[in-house]
């Protein structure tokens, strides 16, 4: 094959995930969920067979050497997206309870009566349904922004919607859907000259370009470890440690807290919270995903998410040049066909077939994508695609001969001999 650009050795990295070593499967479905490489597969066999108990409750050994390997998850995670200090960085099941957590605690304090929350058309279920929920029960009004027409966010639109009464602007890093790489550094900029907050749900970005939140100037962003190589049920929310000091918690219980005192003649309670980040992290959490999203980040950052970024990027190209010279007037592909303006996930349909038929096709090929709406329906129906769209989507352990076999399998569809 002649040379397409930047590629990392993708084959040794194969080698490192067990599954795709024993399943023959050509995996383009990474922004569903990643496959995990065996040194995060056996740091959670060995915290559970060396480490397993439960943290900051007990005083013995084991107690102790859990608490520390949990505590250095959030100084690895910390590092890894340029944060200021751990203590920002608080642990969930995944990126849709980052972002629930951050709504609720926002619809306590910010979000009041005739406030505005900004979003956009482009995002997954979990950065929209929260903040119309908040929205309605606080009195506040949700404004959506559209894209152009070849994909990208409207900028103007955004420029003229924002206004004094803008307290949120809930925004996709990267969209699961067009790939499209939003513009945060700006829009951060825009937000914070009417005092609002930006929420960024970084699902498709932390895995898979450099994310520093120094740079970027947000509040908040959300990510999911499964994404990202770590095991499935755990996620993360970072905050602006001044903001996440002044945010009620949203989960009461075990362990977010310093005291508690009953007053049983007066029918009240005095509750003390934790700090940062335990306040928001309530009862025993997933200690042995934490371990293995630490591990998984140790294994990016060897690979270096610069090297991660330009891979993908490579492959996108390819893809994008293939299928259009290929499939031409078959397909249609959603967002913009410059690769330098998206990420490496690529949304299409096939004319003349449901997307779930393509699907179908392709598994039968030993082709793993996605069809669907890809919890971005009503981007969809903006887009009239009613049915949904094919997407496929690339990370460290794919190469050109997957992009290949996915062309080969598709022009069987609608290359008649």
């Amino acid at each position: 094959m002649k040379n397409i650009g930047f590629l990392l050795n993708y084959e040794s990295i194969k080698e490192d995930f067990p599954l795709l070593k024993k399943v023959n499967v050509v995996y383009l479905d990474n922004a569903a969920t990643s496959q995990k490489p065996k040194q995060v597969i056996e740091s959670i066999k060995r915290f559970y067979e060396e480490s397993n108990a439960n943290i900051h409750r007990g005083l013995y050994d084991l107690s102790t050497k859990a608490t520390e390997l949990y505590e250095q998850a959030h100084e690895e995670v910390a590092k890894f997206i340029d944060a200021y200090s751990w203590e920002e960085v608080i642990f969930t099941r995944n990126t849709t309870e980052a972002l629930n957590i951050i709504a609720l605690a926002l619809a306590q304090s910010i979000i009041k009566p005739g406030t505005e929350i900004i979003v956009t058309i482009m995002e997954h279920h979990s950065n929209l349904l929260p903040w119309f929920n908040v929205a309605k029960f606080c009195g506040a009004k949700v404004k959506i922004i559209s894209i152009t027409n070849d994909g990208l966010l409207n900028v103007k639109e955004l420029e003229e919607s924002i206004s004094e009464k803008t307290r949120v602007i809930a925004i996709t890093h990267v969209s699961n859907v067009l790939g499209v790489i939003n513009d945060l550094r700006s829009i951060a900029k825009l937000a914070h000259s009417v005092d609002a907050l930006v929420v960024v749900d970084g699902a498709q970005s932390v895995p898979h370009i450099p994310v520093s939140i120094r740079n970027l100037g947000i509040d908040f962003l959300a990510f999911s470890g499964h994404k990202m190589l770590a095991p499935t049920g755990i996620g993360v929310l970072w905050g602006r440690k001044d903001l996440l000091e002044d945010l009620p918690p949203v989960l009461r219980g075990g362990d977010m807290i310093k005291s508690v005192r009953l007053n049983r003649i007066y029918g009240d309670i005095d509750v003390v919270y934790n700090d940062l980040p335990w306040k928001f992290e309530a009862g025993t959490p997933n200690i042995a995903g934490g371990i293995g999203l630490m591990e998984a980040i140790k294994y990016l950052k060897r690979i270096g998410m610069e090297n991660v970024e330009r891979h993908e990027k490579t492959l996108t190209k390819y893809a994008l040049e293939r299928l259009i010279e290929e499939l031409n007037e078959h397909i249609n592909i959603i967002g913009p066909t410059d690769y330098r303006k998206r990420s490496g996930i690529i949304s299409f349909n096939i004319k003349g077939y449901n997307p779930f038929s393509v699907a179908v096709k392709l598994s039968l090929d030993n082709i793993a994508v996605r069809a669907g709406f890809h919890c971005a329906q009503p981007l969809h129906q903006f887009l009239g695609y009613n049915e949904g769209s094919v997407r496929a989507s690339f990370y460290i352990y794919n190469g050109p001969e997957d992009i290949d076999k996915l062309i080969e399998s598709l022009k069987e569809l609608v290359i008649k001999p």
